[in-house]
Order: C-alpha cells, then sequence, then structure tokens
C-alpha cells in the first residue's frame, strides 16, 4: 500500500471517528459503517462533503453507491480512484 492510501486511510479513520464519537478499536478499515449503524443519511450527505473539501475529489450522482463508502477501505479506494482521473 502506498503512503498516500495510508494517509488517506487514516485521515478518513479519524474523521469517522471524531462524527461518530466511537471508540478508536470499534471502527477497523473493513467495518461497514453503515450496516453496523455509524453513519446514516445524514451522515453520508456529511461524509460527502468531507471527502471533497478535504481530499479535492467531485462526486457525482454515479458515484453514489454503496460499494464505494461501504468501509474505510473501500471509501480510501474510491479517494484514489478519483484523484488517478
Amino acid at each position: 500500500m502506498s503512503t498516500d492510501a495510508i494517509e488517506i486511510k487514516e485521515k478518513v479513520k479519524e474523521y469517522i471517528r471524531q462524527a461518530t464519537f466511537v471508540e478508536n478499536d470499534k471502527i477497523k478499515d473493513e467495518s461497514l459503517i453503515f450496516k453496523e449503524g455509524y453513519f446514516d443519511s445524514m451522515g453520508f450527505v456529511v461524509l460527502i462533503t468531507y471527502l471533497e473539501e478535504n481530499f479535492g475529489i467531485k462526486t457525482s450522482d454515479s458515484d453514489l453507491i454503496e460499494e464505494n463508502f461501504e468501509s474505510i477501505n473501500a471509501i480510501t479506494d474510491f479517494i484514489i480512484r478519483k484523484n488517478s482521473n
């Protein structure tokens, strides 16, 4: 995994910890953040805003699928794909 990917993952993980007030050891890279109840639809909107502002990406309607945002790993991969375009 590249340094950029590690940095992105840590930033996303820290944001989720702060936004959800969940203990550090509860959220893993593969935790299903919506299915496990950490985020709801309003949290999703705020997450998208955070990602766009902090990683310089722009999400389109076609990006808004569960596979892109279901876990920290998925979000990290999504950001890397968006930045490589």
